[in-house]
C-alpha cells in the first residue's frame, strides 16, 4: 500500500488558527474556572499548544474514546475506556477534539458530561470535519473545517501512524 500526503496547513498556519481560538476561549471564560478535557488519543498534541496559548488559568483531565479503531471510517459504537478524575460538578467545561466527523463520540461525551451536573459543556475542535455529520452537535470553537478527505498530522492518525506530523494532511491511500 502507497499513501500520498497532500498538505493542508503548515505547521504555522496551525499555530496562528491556535492563537485566534485561544484568543476567543480565553475572553469567553474569562473569570471563570474552567475544566478542559481532551479526548484522547488524538486531541493531545491540539490541547497542549492550545493552553499554552490561553490567558486564563484552567485545569486539565482526560478522557479516551474511540469509534474509529483501526479503519477510516467510525464504526458508529462508541466506546470510552478513561474518564475524568476531577468533579465535574458546577464547573465550566471544554471538551476539545482533534476533529469531530459524525459528531457521535462528541454527542455522546457531551450528553454523558452534562448528566454530571456542569455549569456547562462547550466543545473545541482542531479539526470540524463536515461531510459525514451525523448527529446535530454544536461545535463551539473550531481551527479549521473542511468537507472531505481522511486527514492526518498534528495528532490526527491513520492506525496509529502520522500522529507526530507538523502539519496537516490529507491522506490517499
Amino acid at each position: 500500500m502507497t499513501a500520498e500526503l497532500v498538505p493542508i496547513l503548515s505547521k504555522e498556519e496551525i499555530q496562528q488558527k491556535i492563537s485566534e481560538v485561544a484568543l476567543k476561549i480565553s475572553e469567553d471564560y474569562q473569570g471563570k474556572e474552567l475544566l478542559i478535557i481532551g479526548i484522547l488519543k488524538g486531541a493531545f498534541i491540539f490541547l497542549s499548544d492550545l493552553v499554552r496559548n490561553l490567558s486564563i488559568p484552567v485545569q486539565i483531565d482526560f478522557v479516551r474514546a474511540s469509534s474509529y479503531g483501526d479503519a477510516t471510517s467510525s464504526s458508529g459504537k462508541i466506546t470510552l475506556t478513561h474518564t475524568v478524575q476531577t468533579d465535574v460538578r458546577n464547573r465550566h467545561l471544554l471538551i476539545v477534539e482533534d476533529i469531530v466527523d459524525t459528531g457521535q463520540t462528541l454527542s455522546y461525551l457531551k450528553d454523558y458530561f452534562q448528566s454530571c451536573g456542569p455549569a456547562s459543556v462547550s466543545i473545541c475542535a482542531f479539526i470540524d470535519k463536515i461531510e459525514r455529520r451525523e448527529t446535530n452537535i454544536t461545535v463551539d470553537y473550531r481551527c479549521y473545517s473542511t468537507h472531505e478527505g481522511f486527514l492526518v498530522g498534528y495528532g490526527l492518525d491513520y492506525a496509529e501512524k502520522y500522529r507526530e506530523l507538523p502539519g496537516l494532511y490529507h491522506l490517499k491511500i
